[in-house]
């Protein structure tokens, strides 16, 4: 059993998106809510966040993007971008999502714990360096990996992001470095319209973005094999000294804003993947980081299997069934992916 930490605080409630938006405080009391069940009494360690400082956040927003959004702070309703805004209790929430990345991570490079989850809101992955869009004010895991670079000196970062949207931030925010690499699984073409395969990277970031577009309609085994040919190859031959996951759970087989078919087993096997990955190569150092997921239930069923695979990975199921099969479009992506990015990397030559 490892010993797994989730950072958790009230405060995140307080961003108030208004009434029927898909990102709602429900989101996470339901998830709250799961942390109280049986099965999960005292297996994990509760872990409050700290503030991000202006200069933590600078490592990834530009410092008047960052102004911006603290003169929301106190303000009843701020629209941001379309679908993205901001009420009174937001800036506090987005300050200490970001905090919450960065208190966890401090205890885990500190050998303080194993492996956490930060179960936070707003999400992240879609804001940019001077732009709030999709639901995300700050960036929360790019400025994760900044800080992991930064203050720990790290040069390999993996960020897995199974979120059903493509994390146009995180991509943006590495796209010419080769100290994180970026590797997505998305519906596509969607929101927010990029991650094609031909995007790749550039200058020395060249190969370290690894983008897996799907149509949708992909299952568990769609995406263990995914996972098996294509990320945890890529992963290993990069030798990451860190794993961050955007744990979104849009590919939930019931979410309303996705088309895919993903189970909370699915979500436990891809976790428990990853896990075997940073074992061998990081000494366990995970952390997931919430992003999407729309379905209430499927939510909270789908971010306890991760939970509950963090605890103990041993539990999780990790191959397909004999009787799943990925679809054929599947296949397709995956020799398209090959082909692509095989100039970089001889685990898919």
């Amino acid at each position: 059993m490892h010993k797994t930490i989730v950072v958790k605080d009230q405060r995140y409630l307080n961003h108030i998106t208004g009434d029927n938006h898909p990102e709602s405080p429900q989101r996470l009391e339901r998830i709250y809510r799961m942390l109280l069940d049986e099965d999960l009494s005292g297996r994990f360690t509760e872990v409050p966040p700290r503030a991000a400082t202006k200069e933590e956040l600078a490592l990834n927003h530009a410092p008047d993007y960052i102004e911006r959004i603290e003169q929301t702070a106190g303000k009843l309703h701020t629209m941001l971008d379309p679908d993205t805004q901001a009420s009174a209790g937001s800036w506090d929430a987005a300050v200490f999502a970001a905090g919450g990345v960065l208190s966890a991570l401090e205890l885990l490079m500190d050998g303080r714990a194993d492996n956490g989850f930060a179960l936070i809101r707003p999400p992240g992955h879609h804001a940019e360096r001077s732009r709030a869009m999709g639901f995300c004010l700050f960036n929360n895991i790019a400025i994760g990996a900044h800080y992991l670079i930064k203050h720990y000196k790290l040069e390999r970062i993996l960020i897995i992001d199974w979120d059903l949207h493509h994390g146009n931030g995180t991509q943006k925010s590495f796209y010419a470095s080769p100290e994180v690499l970026y590797c997505s699984t998305h519906q596509y073409p969607y929101y927010p319209g990029t991650g094609s395969i031909e995007e790749t990277g550039e200058g020395k970031g060249r190969g370290y973005t690894v983008n897996i577009p799907l149509r949708g309609g992909q299952s568990d085994a769609d995406y263990i094999t995914l996972f098996q040919e294509i990320i945890i190859p890529v992963a290993d031959e990069y030798k990451p000294q860190f794993i961050l996951i955007s744990a979104g759970y849009d590919p939930y087989y019931r979410d309303p804003l996705g088309a895919m078919q993903v189970t909370p087993e699915g979500f436990s096997a891809m976790t428990a993947l990853l896990m075997g990955c940073a074992a061998q190569q990081c000494g366990g150092k995970v952390l997931a980081v919430l992003e999407g997921g729309y379905h209430l239930e499927g939510i909270a069923e789908s971010a306890k299997k991760t939970l509950l695979t963090l605890i103990d990975d041993h539990r999780a199921v990790t191959h397909n069934k004999p009787s799943e099969k990925p679809l054929l479009e599947t296949e397709t992506v995956i020799k398209m992916v090959k082909r692509v990015h095989a100039a970089f990397w001889k685990a898919l030559a």
